[in-house]
């Protein structure tokens, strides 16, 4: 009998003794291959957020919306909360619990899941290596979160990993971590929710849509009862606190739930090009490493420009499809403030088509006052508004023809007239004299890049490589109002990052003219705001008692395109173009408007060619309400007025001569 019995307990210790050899071959076999502690993925980053020029948060990127809080603001009532539902022996264990793991492997034994065997150790592993999703819920996966969490907690202490927690779960709605929702949901710091609304959060990691208190408020009170109960359990809270909690509305001090990751539909097209500039200035990893990116936005700004190009409250458009692309800038800063890159953009795409950079529209004669007459002051082929300029039959240099858009010839005319009339054949005479040399530099100076200039850039922003933009307009028109002074556009003033390296941005300016050219360019161009309706639409863009200058631009079709359209659409009345654009500034403002379609063989034309200058006095009337406040330009140094026209004039007060030709 003892024989027995000896046997049987050498039989049965044999077993432990070869179940725990097993046991231990199993767990070295698949924990060898877990992957490496790096502890950097254990720290979750805040989201990515972008703030405008009053350093207002307009947009947060990212699919996670994040706010971290630091161990001292995570009040010990949500430890316990936490750690009664999730891990109660979260501080006396090192990174795994034998007896809940024991407990596990018996129900998986039994054919349900993992589930339940993990500390707060283990969960933050997985949320950070691993995922939630069922194919991570086996039994490897199970033993590389344990042997990763024994090697983290002789990393970190205790109080480390249970705030890298609390900033890593999900909190359903877009939101992670618990401080992002305490925030989102009920407005305050985790320091000032009750111990029901501690419960509430506490609850939802483990699966956080179920126990969505906005979707889903039955299964949420369930899942927070369950926790104040357990919170009971070990003595964390009184018999009194838990009926207290109990009896709390799960509804209680929940705020309407907002959007998480918010990129404003109103301003997708300025957050392009400034996260754009965000990554050249300081690296792609700002989306990721939670940085702050501090923009020249102006929201309010913004949103009108949205408003007066995507309803009808301001304009009255032909159809749904016609287009506006604009750019707005601080004339002294150079900063843009609003962009808009098209009309009725789809809703649900984000960083899409963004027309107002491009460069594949014709600006038609916006282009004579950069490219033309502009040159012509700086290089003295003009020095006073009154010299004259032969609007007659002429040709191109290499004997191309050349008209007038109505085809008529109004004889010898003042510099200011051919300029403000917009006459084609006076504009690229005086390209002609002052040489594609000496236009080139000065473009170029502007920020434009016409690679090669022709003289059929005199009237056209076409080039084989570059061409203008509502950016770049805009920009370059800055110049005439700053004094001759160009700064390149910009979207991003600096980017924060979280550990406090900032990298600022910082203009880049030139002096592209003197400041009596552009002082007399600004005063030619006023004059296109006040002529008659019957020979200008430049009048639409005039704010009453604002000062403003500018210049309208209509592209061409080409004969053959022309006949096109007629034998679509027949016969239509006045101008007909592929693109309507006008570019103007105050004192204050510049801003860039083109107008078409996206297809181009599409027309504008009748009140249709009037809508690029009613977008620039719609949006001036909102940046000014108060035009009384503005002060107009001043007159510089090296102008002065002589009748009725504006002249140069050297240091001893003299006219200066013009000089001859440049050539090309």
């Amino acid at each position: 009998m003892w024989t027995a019995v000896k046997l049987f307990l050498i039989a049965f210790f044999s077993l432990i003794i070869l179940a725990l050899a097993a046991g231990g071959a199993v767990f070295v076999y698949y924990a060898k291959d877990a992957p490496a502690l790096t502890l950097d993925k254990l720290e979750s980053k805040p989201s990515t957020k972008v703030y405008d020029s009053s350093e207002k948060v307009v947009a947060t990127l990212g699919a996670e919306q994040r706010n971290l809080v630091k161990t001292d603001n995570i009040p010990v009532m949500l430890v316990n909360a936490v750690t009664s539902i999730e891990d109660h022996r979260f501080f006396n264990t090192r990174g795994i619990d034998p007896i809940r793991i024991a407990g596990a492997f018996v129900n998986n034994l039994k054919g349900g899941s993992l589930n339940g065997g993990s500390t707060l150790d283990m969960q933050l592993i997985k949320l950070s290596f691993f995922s939630t999703d069922e194919s991570d819920q086996t039994l490897s996966v199970k033993i590389q979160e344990a042997w990763m969490a024994l090697k983290l907690d002789q990393k970190w202490t205790k109080e480390q990993i249970f705030t890298a927690y609390v900033n890593k779960v999900n909190m359903a709605n877009g939101y992670y971590g618990m401080g992002t929702a305490s925030q989102a949901y009920y407005g305050k710091d985790l320091t000032q929710l009750s111990i029901a609304q501690l419960a509430l959060l506490a609850g939802m990691p483990q699966a956080p849509n179920t126990y969505n208190p906005y979707t889903n408020p039955t299964s949420a009170k369930w899942r927070r009862d369950m926790v104040i109960r357990a919170m009971r359990r070990y003595d964390k809270i009184t018999a009194e606190e838990e009926k207290k909690a109990l009896a709390t509305p799960i509804d209680d001090g929940l705020q309407p739930l907002k959007q998480s990751v918010t990129i404003p539909s109103y301003a997708d097209n300025f957050l392009k090009q400034a996260i754009a500039q965000a990554k050249t200035l300081a690296g792609d990893d700002i989306l990721t490493e939670g940085a702050k990116i501090y923009t020249t936005l102006d929201t309010t700004a913004q949103q009108n420009l949205y408003n007066i190009v995507n309803t009808g409250n301001y304009i009255t458009y032909p159809d749904d499809t016609m287009q506006v692309a604009s750019t707005v800038t601080d004339v002294k800063t150079g900063a843009v403030i609003a962009q808009i890159g098209g009309r009725n953009q789809p809703s649900n795409v984000t960083f899409g088509f963004n027309q107002a950079v491009q460069t594949d529209r014709d600006w038609g004669s916006t282009m004579k006052p950069i490219v033309d007459y502009g040159p012509a002051f700086e290089n003295n082929i003009y020095t006073s508004t009154n010299n004259y300029v032969s609007d007659s039959p002429t040709t191109y240099p290499n004997g191309t023809p050349l008209k007038n858009w109505d085809n008529t010839y109004f004889g010898s005319m003042t510099v200011k007239s051919a300029l403000a009339l917009s006459r084609n054949i006076p504009a690229v005479k005086t390209l002609i004299n002052v040489g594609l040399d000496n236009s080139s530099k000065f473009v170029n100076g502007l920020g434009i890049t016409l690679d090669p200039l022709e003289y059929s850039n005199a009237i056209s922003s076409n080039s084989k490589n570059g061409g203008a933009s509502s950016e770049k307009m805009a920009a370059a028109y800055a110049a005439f109002s700053n004094g001759g002074i160009y700064t390149k556009p910009y979207y991003v003033s600096k980017v924060v990052f979280p550990d406090g390296r900032t990298v600022e941005y910082k203009p880049v300016r030139s002096r592209a003219m003197q400041a009596s050219t552009a002082y007399i360019m600004t005063n030619i161009l006023q004059s296109v705001l006040t002529l008659p309706l019957s020979e200008s639409v430049g009048s639409y863009a005039a704010v009453p008692g604002l000062a403003a200058a500018g210049k309208t631009g209509t592209s061409n079709y080409t004969d053959s395109e022309m006949d096109q359209i007629t034998e679509k659409y027949g016969s239509l009345p006045g101008m007909v173009s592929p693109d309507e654009n006008f570019v103007g500034y105050t004192p204050q403002y510049s801003m860039a408007v083109w107008t078409g379609y996206s297809n181009r063989m599409t027309p504008i034309y009748g009140t249709s060619t009037q809508i690029a200058t009613k977008v620039f006095s719609s949006m001036m009337t909102q940046l000014t309400p108060d035009p009384s406040s503005v002060a107009t330009w001043t007159m510089p140094e090296g102008v002065s007025q002589e009748g009725t026209a504006l002249v140069k004039t050297d240091s001893s007060g003299q006219t200066i001569s013009q000089s001859s030709a440049n050539g090309s």
